[in-house]
């Protein structure tokens, strides 16, 4: 029954994972957690090892979710369900792309979704990135990481330095700090 129902939830995500994998973190930590099948540090710890995989995260995300919660078994039925919608998906707009790219109504919805995926985004940096899930507020820790985002941002723009070698300093910086 567990594997159904893994595959369900992440049927149901992948069917509004509109925004890529990072939008639709807030959803799988809440539908995870509802089910009571992962404490909050076992799915941020499985986020993160899925954001450090090549691919998608959100697919990486159900696949060791699914391993977690179910084993082998579990994988598979989570990781199908993420992915089923989006290839139905690709599939029948595939077939009718040359009729709807002129769509203006098309169009505007798209478009409408932005700040949505944004909002979602920016969720998902602040509850995993800087509070832990603890929802106790700022720390050291969480002022040194905005101020790494900071500094890299503002090197960047001014300096026009390349992303790589800001990447590579940021790294340097947070080894030092933390």
């Amino acid at each position: 029954m567990m594997l159904w129902e893994l595959f369900v939830i992440f049927l149901k995500i992948g069917f509004v994972s509109f925004g890529g994998g990072y939008a639709v973190i807030p959803l799988i930590q809440y539908e995870i957690m509802a089910k009571g099948w992962l404490t909050n540090v076992q799915i941020q710890e499985a986020i993160s090892l899925a954001g450090m995989a090549p691919g998608s995260i959100a697919t990486n995300s159900a696949t060791l979710i699914g391993y977690k919660s179910a084993g082998i078994a579990g994988a598979v039925m989570s990781t199908l369900g993420m992915v089923l919608p989006s290839l139905t998906v690709v599939v029948v707009l595939a077939i009718f792309f040359f009729r709807l790219q002129n769509n203006k109504w098309l169009k505007s919805s798209f478009y409408g979704l932005r700040p949505i995926i944004t909002g979602l985004i920016v969720y998902a940096a602040i509850h995993f990135g800087f509070l832990g899930g603890d929802e106790t507020g700022f720390t050291w820790t969480t002022i040194a990481a905005l101020a790494i985002c900071a500094g890299s941002l503002f090197a960047m723009l001014k300096y026009k330095l390349h992303p790589f070698a800001v990447i590579l300093a940021g790294g340097v910086v947070g080894i030092i700090l933390f």
